[in-house]
This record gives structure tokens, C-alpha cells and sequence, in this order.
């Protein structure tokens, strides 16, 4: 195929799609998938309901639990996600030390937001210090003892740590991880969906080159 031939397939009429059939079970189930995924239960019933799909009494009862934790981590009680955790996934933060890490920088952010820095400290060094003997973690230490040195960390160099995309990053890392502990899947079928198309398309796009086709975005395809 020549390669400007290939190049027209990376610009193929949106409309030219909707000649596809697409199951509708097919659809709901992905929906589904996100859903629970997303611990959005009420959302999940009224799904249910609506398209006869089947949703065990245990899964209801795990996305009930998460959503505990999420809530917790998203919501500035840390420690109350950190307890929940080791209940509905018992040794997961015992291995997973970068997650831990993770819940207990969110804590001292929180201290830190609450103007607490001397509380901020007496944590950090009792449950973040033991983190400096290894060296994946010495960097990300820093960054966050950083923050007390501002009068105002929220104009400091590394606020980014304070922002609630920063939690949301921890809260999503912390969901995926109690999925993988209980061996269910860690992300979603619509997010599988779409990490396989978006490397499909930049494959495509790093084979032809920058000369013939513009790199694939997602944002700009879902908008044509």
C-alpha cells in the first residue's frame, strides 16, 4: 500500500464509523464495566434496571467499600481510607510501598493545607522520613519538605502536590490496586478500549512519519 493510501485511512470520514453495527448488550456491558469500576453504585442499579444486565449482591457490596475509600482519600481523611484498606484489602499497603507512600503524602498535604506544619512535621519525620533510606522515594521526599518552606505552599514551585488532580492521581492509583489485589481487572473495558485504539493510531502515526500524517490525538478524533 502506498503510503499515501495509508495516510487516507488515518482520516477516515467519521461518518463512514456509523456503518458499523454495534451491539447493544455489548455497549451496556462496557458502560457497566466503567461503572463499577468508578464505584458509582446508584448509577449501576438504575443501569441494571433499565437494561435487564445482572449485577451480583458482591459486587454491590465491593463497590460500596470502595467507595468508602475513595471518598476518605478524596475528602481529607487519609487515615480513615489508610484503615479502611488494610480491612478490604488486608498486606496490599505491607507491599505496596509506593502506595503508601502516596496515602501518606496526601495526609501531610492535608496537614500542611490546614496551616498545621508543626504537625506536618512531627508526621512527616515519624511516618515519611523512613521512606529516605530508599532511594526511589528521596525525590519525592523532597518535593514534599519543600512545601514547608513556604509561608503560602500554594505559590511554591511544587504546588501541584496541594491540587485535588493530585489526590484524584492517588485516589485512582489506590482503586486500581484493591481491583488487582482481588484480582479483578484494574481498569475498566472502556479504558482498555481506548488505550488500544489510542496505541493502534500512534503506531500508525510513528510508522508513516510526521511528513504524512499529524500525530494521533484522542481529544481532537473524539471531537471530529
Amino acid at each position: 500500500m502506498k503510503e499515501e493510501d495509508i495516510g487516507s485511512t488515518m482520516d477516515v470520514d467519521p461518518k463512514q464509523y456509523e456503518q458499523i453495527i454495534i451491539n447493544g448488550k455489548d455497549s451496556h456491558n462496557i458502560i457497566l464495566s466503567y461503572l463499577i469500576h468508578g464505584c458509582f453504585k446508584d448509577t449501576v442499579e438504575s443501569l441494571v434496571a433499565s437494561t435487564g444486565l445482572k449485577v451480583s449482591a458482591a459486587q454491590l457490596e465491593d463497590m460500596e467499600k470502595r467507595k468508602r475509600i475513595l471518598h476518605f482519600a478524596l475528602n481529607g481523611n487519609v487515615l480513615g481510607a489508610i484503615q479502611l484498606t488494610e480491612e478490604v484489602s488486608p498486606d496490599l499497603l505491607e507491599k505496596d510501598n509506593g502506595l503508601l507512600f502516596d496515602l501518606l503524602s496526601l495526609r501531610f498535604v492535608e496537614l500542611i493545607s490546614s496551616k498545621k506544619c508543626t504537625e506536618a512535621l512531627e508526621f512527616a519525620q515519624a511516618k515519611l522520613t523512613p521512606f529516605g533510606k530508599m532511594q526511589d522515594y528521596v525525590e519525592k521526599l523532597e518535593d514534599f519538605m519543600a512545601l514547608l518552606a513556604y509561608g503560602e505552599p500554594e505559590k511554591s514551585p511544587v504546588f501541584h502536590l496541594l491540587s485535588l488532580d493530585y489526590r484524584q492521581h492517588v485516589a485512582d492509583k489506590l482503586n486500581r490496586a484493591i481491583l488487582a489485589h482481588a484480582c479483578m481487572p484494574s481498569y475498566s473495558d472502556l479504558e482498555r478500549i481506548i488505550q488500544q485504539a489510542t496505541v493502534v493510531r500512534q503506531c500508525l502515526s510513528g510508522d508513516l512519519g510526521k511528513d504524512v500524517v499529524s500525530p494521533f490525538s484522542l481529544k481532537d478524533f473524539l471531537k471530529s
